[in-house]
């Protein structure tokens, strides 16, 4: 199985590691591409279009920033669906509409191109350590098709439902995500303001009902004070915006995630958005100066 993978990021190019050590002949492309250095190291095959990606692969992953990328990877000009042959896979393991993933994969069935979506959540961590949990939307035969491929980068593999309710899910795990990142914020700025020590608290909280994986990975950041991203502000706050974009099509209002939308976008303002999400104590922190 020849694989093919576009996106190279915080996310994919581990991922794509993770292929090439498990045997697989990969082929990938980047717009960047000195960021396909680290997969070229460990023998993947650079491709100059996303076009000359699928012509080779059996199998093509996306995994871009957002759904106008993922668009012009597979539809656009020099894209995956002028050279893609009937039969081909595709998985998008980025985080997108919903609806445009349906409807790309009705455009790509024109051609015989096969389409699942497949969103990841675990961050960079999960995605070095092939620990990723991957919610996938599709036909079963062709999940079961590519799941040896999924079980080398992940470690929770699901079958949400048909294609698109992958991203469903995906933006679901934001929803719930991105709250738990805010109840540490708010946690550790109330810390702080009552004299406690962050480490002992930390200590304290982590091991009782108020642990999560969130903390777990976050916390000892926070009182460390390094924002270097796991996951971006940038890359949450177009998350939140697909979340409420698709709440407000099914008429179901999400005032916590408005908020906290608001709130990450004062990072962005003050030039913060390529710090990690925990970086929102901060804003929780001036809140209260």
């Amino acid at each position: 199985m020849k694989v093919g993978f576009i996106g190279m990021g915080i996310m994919g190019s581990p991922m794509a590691v993770n292929l090439l050590n498990a045997g697989y002949e990969v082929y990938v492309h980047t717009r960047t591409r000195v960021k396909a250095d680290r997969a070229a190291s460990a023998g993947a095959n650079w491709c100059d279009t996303p076009a000359r990606t699928a012509q080779n692969a059996d199998v093509l992953i996306t995994c871009v920033t957002d759904t106008p990328d993922v668009r012009a990877v597979l539809l656009g000009e020099n894209g995956v669906i002028e050279t893609g042959r009937q039969g081909l896979i595709c998985i998008d393991m980025s985080t997108i509409s919903p609806k445009a993933t349906v409807e790309m994969g009705q455009v790509l069935a024109e051609k015989g191109i096969k389409f699942i979506d497949a969103p990841i959540s675990g961050g960079q961590k999960g995605a070095e350590e092939a620990k990723l949990s991957i919610m996938a939307g599709g036909e079963k035969a062709d999940i079961d098709a590519v799941m040896p491929l999924f079980e080398v980068m992940g470690r929770e593999i699901t079958h949400c439902g048909p294609l698109g309710s992958g991203q469903k899910t995906k933006l679901v795990n934001q929803v719930m995500v991105i709250h738990t990142i805010m109840s540490i914020s708010e946690g550790f700025a109330l810390a702080e303001k009552a004299g406690l020590d962050l480490k002992t608290t930390y200590n304290a909280v982590s091991r009782g009902a108020a642990g999560s994986h969130s903390l777990t990975n976050l916390g000892l950041k926070i009182i460390e004070g390094d924002m270097k991203p796991a996951f971006m502000v940038d890359l949450q706050v177009k998350d939140l915006k697909l979340v409420l974009e698709y709440a407000d099509q099914l008429k179901q209002p999400l005032p916590g995630v408005g908020l906290v939308r608001q709130l990450m976008g004062s990072l962005q303002a003050q030039g913060r958005g390529r710090d990690g999400t925990q970086a929102l104590v901060d804003v929780i922190r001036q809140l209260g100066t």
